[in-house]
């Protein structure tokens, strides 16, 4: 069932369905680790209906620009829902794509990429049919995901990323081998005493060796 939900800021408004996924504190932590620069142009990958890119608008300013990229059909009539409905077609558009095949128009394009991905890999037994597939790392992998931040990104851009703390290895190392230099690692705990149990990553393309660990965030102190 749609619903409509107030996002808690001003009076910004997003579209949601209590039958397809919706979005956890994983959004919002991404929406808040990176502060907007002037003129940037923004691109939100799995965008789902439109979270990420609608909390970083709602809260910083000099923004020209957000793209939703979403492959779900249904999750992106949900994202051109929420744009409508905040009045924000001025700024906003959204795009029914897979990252795999974004059209060359993009290339380049944007100062800034937040993604919130699907980051747990399948096992042998996983079925469409029985399991939520929007975390799961099957039509979108870690290698296509950082290919795609390639190609779309301006040098000396952005990607900020969370994904999974015990994948921390396996995506700075796949991150470099696209070009994208990781600057800023931050952990996130559920709770002080906790082990993390996802990371906030901050890549630059093209960007110069050199990564600053910051202090770990904790859901119950932050959220």
């Amino acid at each position: 069932m749609r619903v409509v939900e107030s996002l808690l800021i001003g009076e910004y408004k997003i579209v949601q369905d209590t039958e397809l996924y919706r979005f956890t504190s994983d959004a919002v932590l991404l929406s808040r680790a990176v502060k907007a620069k002037k003129k940037e142009r923004v691109a939100d990958f799995c965008a789902g209906s439109g979270i990420v890119g609608l909390q970083f608008y709602a809260e910083n300013t000099g923004i020209e620009q957000v793209v939703l990229f979403e492959a779900d059909p249904a999750l992106f009539e949900m994202s051109k829902e929420t744009i409508a409905l905040n009045g924000l077609d001025s700024v906003f558009s959204a795009e029914n794509v897979r990252l795999q095949e974004i059209p060359a128009k993009y290339n380049e394009a944007f100062s800034l990429i937040l993604c919130n991905p699907p980051y747990e890999k399948t096992g042998c037994g996983f079925s469409r049919e029985n399991s939520p597939a929007c975390g799961k790392e099957l039509d979108l992998s870690l290698q296509e995901l950082c290919a795609a931040t390639k190609k779309c990104l301006k040098f000396g851009g952005r990607l900020v990323l969370i994904h999974r703390a015990d994948r921390l290895s396996e995506a700075i190392y796949t991150l470099h081998g696209h070009g994208l230099e990781p600057k800023r690692v931050q952990f996130v705990c559920g709770k002080r005493g906790k082990s993390p149990y996802a990371v906030l990553l901050t890549a630059v393309k093209g960007g110069k060796a050199g990564t600053e660990l910051l202090p770990p965030i904790y859901n119950e102190e932050t959220l």
